[in-house]
């Protein structure tokens, strides 16, 4: 499968990228902790099929410090135990906020109960609006045939700029 589009040769196409970046650079500096931030991502990108965006959360996951067995387990995390409340909660905000199709009644009360008893107001604003960043980022790879494996952990590091 051949790459339809490289937003970064087109100059809108680098200043919409440059502007994405920029706000999950203003998330990755809320309290949220960089292994969930990765971890949800991640899951919403296997959900959607963003094989580039599945590629760079493997890797920041990993370079952020989570171990194979956890990374591994995303996509079974209900079934996994290395999980924390906590972290399932964020899970289960991402599968139900990624699948909004899916699910008529989007994201359950009972879901939004557990976000809420183990995120303040900045870590929930910052998870809400990661998964929706995220989302927007797998329509942008999957929809343009973006490919995974070539990226290199913070190799975007300067894009916001």
């Amino acid at each position: 499968m051949e790459l339809r589009f490289d937003l970064l040769t087109n100059d809108l196409g680098t200043k919409i990228a440059k502007r994405t970046y920029g706000i999950n650079r203003l998330i990755e500096q809320s309290s949220l902790p960089k292994t969930t931030h990765e971890l949800v991502s991640l899951r919403a990108s296997q959900i959607n099929g963003c094989g580039f965006c599945v590629d760079i959360h493997i890797k920041e996951a990993a370079a952020a410090g989570e171990t194979p067995d956890r990374v591994g387990l995303v996509a079974a995390w209900r079934h996994s135990t290395v999980f924390s409340e906590a972290e399932r909660a964020a899970l289960a905000l991402a599968e139900e906020g990624t699948r909004l199709a899916d699910a008529h009644q989007g994201v359950s009360d009972e879901t939004w109960a557990l976000v809420r008893k183990h995120y303040d107001d900045d870590q929930t604003v910052a998870l809400v609006a990661l998964i929706a960043m995220i989302n927007a980022s797998n329509r942008f790879g999957v929809i343009l045939h973006n490919q995974g494996g070539s990226y290199r952990p913070g190799m975007f590091n300067g894009m916001a700029d």
